[in-house]
């Protein structure tokens, strides 16, 4: 029996580098965006009928102010039935999250996975020139994996 080539039919391609794997290339172009002054329940609502589990909060000009995700979505449910509060009136610029981890589109996908582990979070705003322009989940990390694999990058760099 002889020995199969280890490259297999990817004899003679070119290995793509890891460090070329781009966020730009991997992520959600087409985000669901808030504005801080959008009350809890229009959150969750949009958060269901757009089965997304939370997004960036942000400004009349896309700049990131904050995220607001499934978890302060609850926590503000569980404060409105503690102190009594009408949800229909309580905003999410007080709950949302205020310091956003961001990326950019020219970043490694694996320094944005190493990101993923290290923040414990979901997903990050893809930032340029200040303005978000996507959204990179770690989803999109493992779609990038598994579609980069069979170019060969995983056996090629040492």
């Amino acid at each position: 029996m002889g020995i199969k080539s280890y490259q297999g039919d990817l004899v003679g391609k070119t290995a793509t580098k890891p460090e070329q794997i781009r966020v730009e290339d991997h992520m959600n172009k087409s985000v669901v965006c808030f504005n801080s002054s959008q009350t809890i329940l229009e959150v969750m609502d949009s958060i269901i009928k757009n089965a997304i589990s939370g997004g960036p909060v942000v400004s009349e000009t896309n700049e990131v102010l904050g995220i607001i995700s499934e978890g302060d979505c609850i926590k503000q449910i569980t404060e409105s039935k503690y102190y009594n509060l009408p949800l229909n009136e309580m905003s999410i610029g007080h709950y949302m999250t205020k310091n956003v981890i961001c990326v950019s589109p020219s970043d490694s996908i694996f320094d944005v996975a190493d990101k993923f582990l290290t923040t414990k979070k979901r997903n990050f705003p893809v930032i340029h020139q200040g303005k978000i322009i996507g959204l990179i989940s770690q989803k999109n990390v493992l779609k990038a994996v598994i579609q980069w694999e069979g170019t060969n990058w995983l056996k090629n760099h040492s």
